[in-house]
């Protein structure tokens, strides 16, 4: 160990927990630990040091002796920003995710493991999610067709799903894939279900895996398995990993699975210095693998405990009292309660009237200058798709940005897309069934767009000093109705080789004016230019193909909103992917299929609505910043940002208490503390008013005026009538008191 033990001390009396709840200064005090440490941690040589992402390092220069975790990737982005600005990116530390850092080490080490296990020679793949359900639902064809792997009311995609999440769930827990039966035959000993099931479960659980590694193939689950249970016990990955990090820095370890557990009591055993921040009032994880409360017993294993005992926002002020509201079962609620005048309710009858007074409220606070929209948050339970288009209309026609944050739609559900979907289906023989009239027609609008017009520069601009205008919006050079017309008549559906006809082929080309024309022959002369190549072979391969209409069409000169430039970036990420595990399969297993059969799978893979990984975050800057946060409560709360206003939309929905998507199927049954124990409704219950609990607080402490938003009705028709009723009933009688007076100086909707 390379440690400077005469000042850095012994591992133990500098190990630290630091406890507390958002935004009480939790990261800020890691950001100093490291600081001190970062001076007395000897940097390791260059030598000792494993080949970076970046690249070898360069002779005379050191590598990380300190690791540093964060909850998910935008933390950590965070987090290492933080952290390089206090020390002016003096010390070089490796900075990453569980996740990542698991996957890092697999793969790094990966020839320690081909030896224990007696793999295969081979570098291994990563599958995205995508293609991991694409390939499971294919092994295990026979089992959903004979309805062996079925539940009722369960489509057989999410069952696959589901089932590959046991596995990555039984993986994260530290939990032996072998127990994955008898865990659900307990744990459901009451529940719908059957042995046969549960043991069905299992068994395509151990061929998948076994499929997987024999092609050097993997997933979240197999990577974090590898990692436990093979490569972490090895004698020498434990030595190697203590030559390589003196101390780890660990941010929000309340989102970590179980297993980041056993990596930090290996580190602290061999001699590694530990600081960790736990809020307990986070988890946000906890049921998409997370183990909060194994995770807290970590501060057993350090000297020093600090307590950072400052709320934050609202929480200081009626935390206690909106919980007790929300989460008391019996109906018991204080007489005379008040609330303080940044609390205000907003009520309406139709959720669509809600929106639009909510967008109205927006509009007015940012008129007057009372917020500025990056300061103003839209969170709701389920942000669906008509609430994020209604709000980001509404607020557009104001000259109010929005941003989606993680939105994660399909790709399918992009019309830019959709587009180069069709725009595939056109140049590759073979896949005429793919694309009908609407689709060509849609292809024609988006990608007939006019370049977008920028003002010059100002005759009082400085030199080097360009003042340019706002983007404006690509004006459509071909029109919905005149992309009709032309689809009708130009486009020819053949089963191999469908085809888009020149323009003059319509007998009335003349009167759909001349930019629609010229825009719709340049679009012609493209596709059959590319047909051309591919014919030839002189088109490598349909990312290509991609990469030439995203830039002959999409970008270049043309604008493009942030949140479709994503999920071009998503497109590109997943083509890119999809294709060299398609390269990984032929060289293995050989098949006769052609170019146009895979293409044809990709584009149904999209259009079933597969949801695919985000993209590297980037960030915004400038203007563009300037935005009106978007987010569902999971998002927000993972995000771990902080907004001046916060606007609950459907406050009155019973969603606030169900975890919904962010609770994987049986997630409960692999916490260690809830390993051979039946799920019962008791259990479900009380997991449910902690999580509303843990909500609550964590909102509340990251804002200072809240506008509970509810409608009488949901989109359903139903009445709304959700844990938060008691807490909006008690904002309105504050509000019809006076109690609650608005001190903004805007007009509020009640």
């Amino acid at each position: 160990m390379l440690t400077n033990l005469h000042k850095l001390g012994t591992p133990a009396e500098n190990s630290i927990w630091i406890a507390g709840a958002a935004r009480s200064g939790k990261t800020a005090r890691l950001v100093e630990q490291f600081c001190l440490w970062s001076e007395t941690v000897k940097s390791l040589p260059a030598t000792l040091s494993s080949r970076g992402r970046s690249g070898r390092r360069r002779a005379g220069q050191t590598a990380p002796a300190i690791l540093v975790l964060a909850a998910n990737g935008e933390n950590r982005l965070e987090l290492a920003d933080r952290i390089a600005a206090a020390t002016q990116a003096k010390y070089a530390f490796h900075s990453t995710t569980p996740f990542g850092f698991f996957e890092q080490e697999v793969l790094l080490f990966w020839p320690l493991l081909v030896e224990s296990l007696d793999l295969k020679a081979q570098f291994p793949l990563r599958l995205q999610p995508e293609t991991e359900l694409e390939l499971a639902a294919r092994l295990w064809r026979r089992e959903l067709d004979e309805g062996i792997l079925q539940q009722t009311g369960v489509s057989p995609n999410r069952m696959v799903r589901r089932t590959l999440d046991l596995l990555q769930l039984a993986a994260v827990s530290g939990t032996p894939r072998e127990e994955i039966k008898s865990i659900l035959e307990q744990g459901f000993a009451l529940s719908d279900g059957s042995n046969s099931l549960w043991t069905s479960m299992g068994e395509l659980l151990e061929r998948w895996r076994e499929w997987c590694l024999t092609r050097g193939l993997l997933t979240y689950g197999i990577v974090c398995e590898l990692y436990w249970r093979y490569l972490l016990p090895n004698p020498a990955y434990q030595q190697q990993l203590a030559s390589r990090y003196q101390a780890v820095i660990a941010d929000d370890v309340d989102d970590y699975p179980a297993i980041s557990r056993h990596l930090f009591d290996r580190m602290l055993d061999r001699g590694a210095a530990g600081a960790f921040s736990y809020n307990r009032d986070g988890g946000v994880r906890l049921g998409l693998g997370a183990d909060t409360e194994y995770l807290a017993q970590l501060e057993s294993r350090c000297q020093r405990v600090e307590n950072l005992d400052a709320k934050a926002g609202l929480a200081l002020e009626i935390g206690d009292l909106a919980v007790s509201l929300a989460v008391n079962t019996e109906g018991f609620y204080p007489l005379g309660l008040t609330l303080p005048g940044s609390v205000r309710s907003l009520e309406t009858t139709s959720r669509a009237q809600l929106l639009r007074e909510t967008a109205e409220i927006i509009v007015d606070a940012v008129k007057s200058q009372a917020v500025e929209p990056q300061e103003i948050a839209v969170i709701a339970p389920g942000m669906d798709a008509i609430a994020r288009y209604s709000l980001t209309e509404i607020l557009a026609r104001s000259g109010i940005a929005t941003e989606s944050l993680n939105d994660q739609r399909p790709l399918s559900t992009t019309p830019e897309i959709r587009a180069l979907l069709t725009l595939l289906a056109l140049v590759y023989p073979g896949l005429g069934r793919l694309v009908d009239r609407d689709a060509v027609a849609e292809m024609l609008v988006i990608l007939g767009s006019q370049k977008h017009r920028e003002a010059v520069e100002t005759e009082d601009s400085q030199p080097n000093n360009f003042h340019l205008k706002s983007q404006i919006p690509n004006a459509k050079s071909i029109d919905p109705v005149r992309a009709g017309l032309i689809a009708d008549s130009c486009f020819c559906p053949n089963v191999d080789r469908p085809q888009l006809l020149e323009i003059k082929v319509f007998p009335r080309w003349d009167r759909l004016g001349h930019r629609a024309a010229r825009a719709c022959e340049q679009i012609v002369e493209w596709i059959e230019q590319q047909r051309l190549q591919q014919q030839e072979r002189l088109l490598p391969s349909p990312i290509a193909l991609l990469d030439r209409a995203i830039q002959k069409f999409l970008i270049g000169d043309r604008y493009l909103a942030g949140d479709r430039l994503a999920a071009l970036r998503e497109l590109m990420e997943t083509a890119a992917h999809y294709w060299e595990i398609h390269g990984r399969m032929q060289r293995q297993e050989p098949t006769n299929s052609s170019d146009s059969e895979t293409i044809a799978q990709f584009i149904q893979l999209l259009r079933q609505g597969t949801v695919t990984a985000n993209p590297f975050p980037v960030g915004l800057e400038g203007p563009a910043a300037r935005t009106v946060t978007l987010a569902n409560i999971f998002q927000y709360r993972s995000s771990r940002r902080a907004h001046k206003w916060h606007f609950w939309l459907d406050a009155g929905s019973p969603l606030w208490l169900s975890g919904g998507a962010a609770t994987l199927f049986g997630a409960p049954l692999f916490l260690r503390s809830q390993l051979g124990r039946p799920w019962e409704t008791e259990d479900e219950t009380a997991a449910d008013q902690q999580r509303l609990r843990r909500i609550l607080v964590d909102l509340l402490s990251r804002c200072s005026v809240l506008y509970l938003c509810h409608s009488e009705l949901a989109v359903n028709g139903q009445e709304q009538t959700g844990p938060l009723v008691p807490l909006i009933q008690s904002a309105v009688s504050c509000q019809q008191s006076g109690i609650g007076h608005s001190a903004f100086g805007i007009r509020h909707s009640t």
